[in-house]
């Protein structure tokens, strides 16, 4: 029976991000929980995805209708808000050939909030080789996967969506210049050092930026890209001290736990005679209380905002959209193709083996009594000529066989094909 491949998410579109941190899964855990994918009855293979814009569930399953209904169970798990209409209002379900698209398309940055950032292909491969180090991956997700990073890769080199690429980092950067007149006389503090914050303090040095505090759980890291940057480094156990300095501050850490409360930043807007702040928000999961938003001279941005900033920077890419779409048909279909194939192999075994043990059996018939004279010399010579043979006559049906689909002419092709050589189970 071929396996199905299906896809069960929630994305920016789908779901605001206090439903997605929610639903999404620790690093930490992420093991334990594809083992936990991987023992739910109709499901064989299974990876996580788990980003700040989307959380999905790939697996290939032995009965799809019921996988898509276990998977739904397992999200629903995650710890989630009341008030949202439940968890299946926010949920998709992706099967056969849309599933294929749509991680094709989501590898290749077409589904990212801001199409053509080039984060998201990493993510993938960094959650594809944590399901494969978990032992939750085989043929069938190995192949999808790595076909998926081709389609990324021929999109990126073949269509101009890569060159015209604007990253979540850049976006929040763009968005503070449009908050701010001018940036080179504010003072920003970046939480946050690893690849996001990265990025972010790249976009702040070309957008003008000269007094940045870097601030990080590991110092070491925080001194090494304030380094990088001409910035300052700070101690994180410090940094609630150094905000009434910041005029804007940016979050970009995967920590479970919010960073700033409400209060506290009450408490700085004080300190800074109400003079305003602003707070960006990339984190996994929120690092700033939405609630500060409430506060006078306090604006709060997170990723769903930054959401009508990249709908902007998408005029004039639809060419090269339409390209890279094209590109994804047509890698589906190879792969679907490929799928397909798989339906053919137990025939293909089995027709290999039958003729292998008429071989076998009328070699040694032969050499138990006419040939039984022959030098072991002549005996593997004869061998290797039966052998040859044999895999001469496997040729061309084998060939075929590969090249089968699924339509009427083919499938009795194939039981035509069974029943010549009597295939059937035994």
């Amino acid at each position: 029976m071929q396996k199905e491949i299906i896809i069960v998410g929630l994305n920016h579109r789908t779901a605001p991000v206090e439903v997605r941190e929610k639903v999404a899964f620790e690093s930490s855990l992420l093991a334990d929980s594809l083992k936990r994918v991987c023992s739910l009855p109709s499901i064989q293979e299974g990876v996580i995805v788990s980003t700040c814009n989307r959380v999905e569930v790939i697996v290939a399953a032995s009965d799809g209708e019921t996988a898509a209904r276990e998977l739904k169970g397992f999200l629903a798990e995650q710890e989630y808000p009341e008030g949202h209409g439940g968890l299946d209002s926010h949920l998709y379900t992706y099967t056969a050939d849309a599933a294929v698209r749509h991680l094709f398309r989501v590898a290749a940055s077409l589904d990212s909030m801001v199409v053509g950032e080039p984060q998201i292909l990493g993510q993938i491969k960094d959650y594809y080789f944590a399901a494969h180090e978990a032992g939750t991956v085989g043929t069938i997700l190995h192949r999808l996967f790595h076909r998926s990073f081709t389609v990324a890769k021929r999109v990126r080199t073949e269509t101009g969506i890569a060159s015209r690429a604007v990253s979540v980092s850049s976006v929040a950067v763009d968005l503070a210049r449009r908050i701010f007149d001018r940036l080179d006389d504010k003072t920003v503090m970046l939480i946050g050092a690893g690849k996001m914050g990265g990025l972010v303090a790249r976009h702040l040095q070309g957008s003008g930026v000269s007094s940045l505090m870097v601030t990080n759980r590991t110092f070491e890291r925080a001194v090494e890209l304030a380094a990088e940057f001409r910035g300052n480094p700070i101690r994180f156990e410090d940094y609630p001290r150094y905000l009434t300095l910041a005029d804007l501050i940016i979050g970009c850490t995967s920590a479970p736990e919010m960073l700033l409360e409400r209060d506290s930043v009450e408490r700085v807007l004080r300190e800074r005679k109400r003079k305003a702040m602003f707070f960006i928000d990339l984190g996994d999961r929120r690092n700033f209380d939405p609630r500060i938003h409430e506060l006078d001279n306090a604006y709060l941005y997170n990723l769903d905002d930054l959401e009508g900033v990249a709908r902007e920077n998408l005029k004039g890419r639809k060419a090269e959209v339409h390209k890279a779409e094209e590109i994804v048909g047509e890698e589906v279909t190879a792969f679907l193709r490929w799928l397909e194939s798989l339906d053919q192999v137990p025939t293909i075994i089995a027709l290999r083996q039958r003729l292998e043990e008429i071989r076998k059996r009328e070699m040694e018939k032969s050499l138990g009594t006419g040939l039984k004279e022959l030098s072991e010399r002549q005996r593997e010579a004869l061998e290797d000529m039966t052998a040859a043979m044999i895999n001469k006559i496997l040729h061309a049906p084998i060939t075929h066989l590969k090249r089968q689909g699924r339509d009427e002419d083919e499938a009795v092709y194939i039981e035509a094909l069974k029943k010549l050589f009597d295939l059937g189970e035994k």
